[in-house]
């Protein structure tokens, strides 16, 4: 059987599931992007408990996924599920110029108008503080650029975004990417960074609500995993450190972007910082007890009337290293 192939009993309740013209229209809604019941129930008229029970139907068949942010459910198409191989071939099989999906589209769109003047609202709201951080280091073309060449010459299938917060990660790197995955702690950020993402028309990436001490991922899922501005948050660095690099796989790249030690201490008192920059040995020796071998480190100095100095720590994970030596021993 290939990757992409299903058992008879899995395409029989996958065509049972789509085999409805309101779970059909709901999974090229999906395909659109992840919105919630309430979203869906707004776009397609129906009542909340007949969309609910046609969502239901759809995750079962491995259609669509289901995952909660704080008091709120979300459903996207299936990526990671059984049922995804169907649900894309199901999605592409669709005309985008049909008249129900014209209107449930245009529908969409309202939705996500909405969506996007909620979240820029909250952003207007807390913007001075970010701007005021931002004018302390390095412009952040600077960073962003500093970051894609950290990554230059690594295959990125799929990146892990830690503390995702506006989605600007996911984003600069949906181009070369298969797969994204954003995860934040705030539910407001994560409203900013759905409507960036849908905004710039990234379709391959998607956030979500989480713990970065304790990944709802499974083990060895991603090539990259970035972790940009959010150390310094932290209680525990280097228990997240150890957690990201779970989700790493095999040889695959941790990228660490954060503050040199500094005392600017208003940026504890003021906006949250736990610690303020983190010394080279230190990352170090935490990348170490995370599994992590430092592959590079380099400093972005400050703006002229700036104190902060932004650091790029990227790691490897060691197993493939510990793989390549074993298999040389073997061969000599």
């Amino acid at each position: 059987m290939s990757p992409t192939s299903l058992s008879f009993a899995r395409l029989l309740d996958g065509l049972k599931a789509a085999g409805e013209d309101t779970r059909l229209r709901l999974l090229a809604l999906l395909g659109e992007g992840e919105l919630t019941v309430s979203e869906l129930t707004e776009i397609l008229g129906q009542s909340q408990p007949r969309i609910s029970r046609h969502l239901k139907l759809l995750a079962e068949a491995g259609l669509v996924e289901r995952f909660r942010e704080a008091s709120w459910v979300f459903y996207r198409r299936a990526v990671d599920a059984p049922g995804a191989p169907l649900a894309e071939a199901l999605l592409g099989l669709m005309a985008p110029d049909d008249d129900i999906l014209l209107r449930d589209h245009e529908r969409l769109e309202a939705v996500r108008t909405a969506r996007a003047a909620h979240a820029q609202a909250y952003f207007r709201a807390h913007a001075h503080e970010w701007d005021a951080i931002r004018r302390l280091h390095a412009p952040e073309e600077e960073v962003e650029r500093a970051i894609q060449e950290s990554l230059q010459g690594v295959e990125i299938s799929s990146l892990l975004d830690l503390g995702t917060g506006t989605g600007r990660v996911l984003e600069l790197f949906a181009p070369v990417i298969e797969r994204g995955v954003g995860i934040d702690l705030s539910a407001d950020m994560l409203s900013v960074a759905r409507a960036n993402l849908e905004r710039a028309g990234v379709r391959n990436a998607t956030v979500r609500q989480g713990d970065i001490y304790n990944l709802a991922l499974p083990r060895d899922s991603f090539d990259v995993v970035v972790v940009h501005q959010v150390l310094h948050f932290l209680e525990d660095a280097p228990r997240a450190l150890k957690e990201a690099a779970r989700v790493l796989r095999p040889g695959g790249c941790l990228l660490v972007v954060d503050f040199d030690p500094h005392e600017l201490e208003f940026l504890r008192d003021q906006h949250a910082h736990r610690r303020l920059g983190f010394a080279p040995e230190i990352m170090e020796n935490w990348l170490a007890q995370a599994g992590l071998v430092l592959q590079s480190h380099r400093s972005l100095a400050p703006q002229a009337d700036g104190k902060l100095t932004v650091s790029l720590w990227l790691a490897r994970d060691a197993r493939a290293a510990l793989a390549t030596n074993q298999h040389n021993r073997e061969v000599a």
